[in-house]
């Protein structure tokens, strides 16, 4: 009897060996998604419209966060996204770019209305602004770093530079770094639609 223990035990352990290695081929075991930039948010758009995350699905997104007033990084990065979309050709229609302000004190919708009308641009880009509450929590879900800087009616906001490629049902793909080019832009976000 004392015998047959150890064989049963180790009848027991195969037998879990075998089943744990059929249902990782079945696909019952899924690596966890990996938790970068993203998550719930609630905004209006440049029409006044309440919108949510709910605006990144069923397209690919370029999310990317500035303000209107900013003198150097938000227009250079909005034109090359533009120049981006252009290159991209037809695969452009599956491609959205959402410009989130970071500015809710001078970043009323019809600001950013006015703002998002440069030729230059993306056709069709979403602005978003909110309360400075509603702002800071977009900005810490996709981990978007923004301060206020000098005083006055002119003052600046200093901000993170990249932008976040999100895939069709709204999870963060990669990131999109400040200063690259049209053609690379269109480039990696090409290569992330290719799978």
């Amino acid at each position: 009897m004392s015998r047959r223990i150890p064989i049963l035990i180790a009848a027991c352990v195969v037998g879990l060996l075998v089943l744990a290695g059929l249902a990782w081929r079945a696909g019952v075991f899924h690596e966890a998604p990996s938790a970068g930039p993203g998550g719930p948010f609630q905004l209006v758009d440049q029409d006044g419209k309440a919108t949510t995350e709910k605006v990144l699905k069923g397209k690919w997104t370029v999310v990317f966060f500035g303000f209107t007033y900013c003198p150097d990084v938000c227009p250079t990065t909005m034109a090359a996204l533009g120049q981006a979309q252009d290159r991209l050709g037809p695969k452009a229609k599956d491609v959205q770019v959402i410009f989130v302000s970071v500015d809710p004190e001078r970043d009323t919708p019809a600001q950013l209305k006015t703002y998002l009308s440069n030729d230059s641009f993306p056709k069709g880009t979403i602005g978003l602004t909110g309360t400075p509450d509603q702002v800071a929590a977009a900005a810490k879900a996709y981990r978007v770093f923004y301060q206020k800087s000098g005083t006055g009616p002119d003052y600046l906001v200093n901000h993170s530079t990249a932008a976040y490629l999100m895939d069709p049902k709204g999870r963060f793909a990669r990131v999109i770094p400040f200063g690259i080019g049209p053609d690379e832009i269109a480039r990696q976000i090409s290569g992330a639609m290719a799978g």
